[in-house]
């Protein structure tokens, strides 16, 4: 088989990996000119390693991630540290990261901080989150913990994530995922995101694999027995097409699919993210690595990660990284403002965090933004979730809208890459053996 990726993130470069070791051919077509897409780095001259423009880790229950790095042989540039995850309240920082973390948290009566304790754990034990999403996390979660508790922690957090009005209408199944498998130790690899990253890249190659970069693909489309590329720079022809590219845009490049097909794909609400990332000469917080505001009024975003709280600043030439990150819709003013304007607005959050910051203290700053990273999961949304094979014969769709019930992260990219890689890699020429199989696959199964 000849298949085409459109994009080099993270399921891409799986997908190719995955197919080209099984002796197919592969190439990846990518816009910018890097590979990695949301777990892509950037790097500053006085830097060791270069940094993710979008805060990255692994969690120890990311099997998928954890078992490929094993798989290239580079395990041993995996390491998971045990930074402080935190929650802002009332002008204090208050580390939430473990059981004995919560019973402290004083804000809440201590009745309160035990009942929150073991929701946690409750859903943590809970294997089926199917009938979790026939119910919104903002109704569940306030009948679970109680109204004083989901008003100082949850809402906080939903509102961060999704905004003030699509918060409400998030399904508790999203919710629960987020307290599933979730560790205190978090992942990290040598070099890192964007050096993982180029190992499946080098691999690829070395497997006989082609990756474009540069090569923003303009139209794709069926013609007889085969797929035919338009790119910048040329086009050409493949037998088959997995597209990793969000819903909407495969929408804008394949004019031939249904109508009907085509709604749904323009129906699957998302959120864009943007951070500014600060190299700062001192550091913001004492040992805090996340920490969740309350976005708002106090807040203009919604977290603060304070990177070389989690990996060494020798790595960075001694500077202290912090991201300043937020959720917000595509077509949001910040998207047009420029990194010294989103600063100027983003300072009196610093500010609130630590008093004594000045503008001398910021060596140097940078803002990346993607229109779309944060998919939007209302209630039933495993109906809206669309199978790997689109209607036509030999395209396939592999983004981050299929892996509900899970957030977002390389994890489960690793995971999609593979199985879409899966049923691509074994179909005929021209056909779609092994269509029923997918299209009737449930959305869990979809994203085991």
């Amino acid at each position: 088989m000849d298949i085409a990726i459109i994009g080099a993130g993270i399921t891409g470069l799986t997908a190719a990996y995955d197919l080209t070791r099984a002796g197919h051919r592969a190439t990846v077509y990518e816009a910018r000119p890097y590979a990695g897409g949301l777990a892509s780095g950037f790097h500053d001259e006085r830097w060791e390693w270069p940094l993710e423009r979008f805060y990255h880790h692994w969690f120890a229950s990311d099997r998928e991630a954890i078992s490929l790095i094993r798989e290239l042989g580079v395990a041993e540039r995996l390491f998971f540290p045990r930074p402080t995850t935190s929650i802002y309240y009332r002008g204090r920082i208050y580390p939430f990261d473990s059981p004995m973390r919560v019973l402290r948290f004083t804000p809440l009566p201590f009745h309160d901080r035990l009942r929150v304790g073991v929701v946690t754990l409750y859903l943590r034990l809970l294997r089926r989150w199917e009938p979790l999403e026939g119910v919104t996390a903002e109704e569940w979660t306030r009948r679970a913990v109680g109204p004083r508790a989901y008003e100082i922690l949850w809402k906080p957090l939903l509102i961060s994530k999704f905004g003030p009005e699509e918060y409400r209408h998030v399904n508790m199944a999203w919710f629960w995922a987020r307290l599933h498998k979730r560790t205190p130790r978090l992942g990290y690899f040598v070099g890192g995101f964007q050096g993982f990253a180029d190992v499946l890249v080098e691999r690829v190659t070395a497997q006989g694999g082609r990756i474009l970069l540069n090569a923003p693909v303009r139209r794709i489309r069926r013609e007889g027995e085969k797929w035919t590329v338009e790119y910048a720079g040329g086009w050409a022809t493949h037998e088959g097409v997995i597209a990793t590219c969000p819903p909407g845009v495969l929408a804008d490049l394949a004019p031939d699919l249904p109508a009907d097909y085509v709604a749904r794909l323009r129906a699957l609400k998302s959120l864009g993210a943007v951070t500014l990332v600060l190299a700062l000469r001192h550091p913001l917080t004492r040992g805090h690595y996340w920490i969740n505001l309350p976005k708002g009024d106090e807040f203009p975003f919604m977290g603060l990660v304070e990177h070389t709280n989690y990996i060494s600043p020798d790595h960075y030439g001694g500077d202290h990284i912090v991201y300043c990150g937020d959720y917000l819709p595509p077509d949001h003013p910040i998207f047009g403002m420029d990194k010294e304007a989103l600063l100027e607005h983003y300072w009196p959050g610093l500010v609130r965090i630590q008093p004594e910051i000045r503008p001398d203290w910021v060596r140097a700053v940078w803002m990346f933004a993607e229109p779309y990273a944060q998919p939007v999961p209302t209630l039933y949304h495993s109906r809206n979730v669309l199978p790997l094979q689109t209607p036509l014969p030999g395209l396939w769709m592999a983004n981050m809208s299929q892996v509900y019930p899970w957030d977002r992260g390389t994890n489960y990219a690793v995971e999609l890459g593979r199985r879409v890689a899966k049923f691509a890699g074994s179909s005929e020429p021209g056909a779609v053996r092994g269509l029923s199989s997918v299209v009737y696959l449930s959305s869990q199964e979809v994203c085991r």
